[in-house]
């Protein structure tokens, strides 16, 4: 099974008010490091210095600092394509936080957007 595919699964078991989460990448073939980190580049992971893992992805569902599910599925599916083989173990996942938006001064209908995509 793909990278991609693994990602995909993991997401997959997720509950609904899953807010983020945090996987570790490890690559088989150590000498395609720079080829995989520009891939990954596109998810803004985070390289380890020392340690037995390569890549740290944060991931965020609807909000946060971190990447999108799509943006991280698309980088990891482009290593699938690559031919880079290695594996993904999901370190933490959060549920149920909710979004602090200030709203003083927000038109009507921006706080009616953002009320209409936090209820999906």
């Amino acid at each position: 099974m793909g990278l991609a595919d693994t990602f995909e699964r993991i997401v997959d078991s997720l509950p609904e008010d899953w807010t983020d989460l945090e996987l570790d990448l490890r690559i088989a073939d150590e000498s395609r490091y720079v080829e995989t980190a520009l891939y990954l580049a596109t998810c803004n992971a985070r390289p380890y210095s020392h340690h037995d893992w390569h890549w740290r992805l944060l991931v965020a569902h609807n909000f946060g600092h971190a990447a999108a599910p799509q943006a991280v599925h698309a980088a990891l599916r482009l290593l699938d394509e690559a031919g880079v083989e290695g594996e993904m173990a999901l370190r933490e996942t959060r549920s149920g936080r909710v979004e602090v938006t200030q709203m003083w001064g927000r038109p009507q209908s921006v706080r009616e957007e953002l009320r209409r995509l936090r209820a999906q």
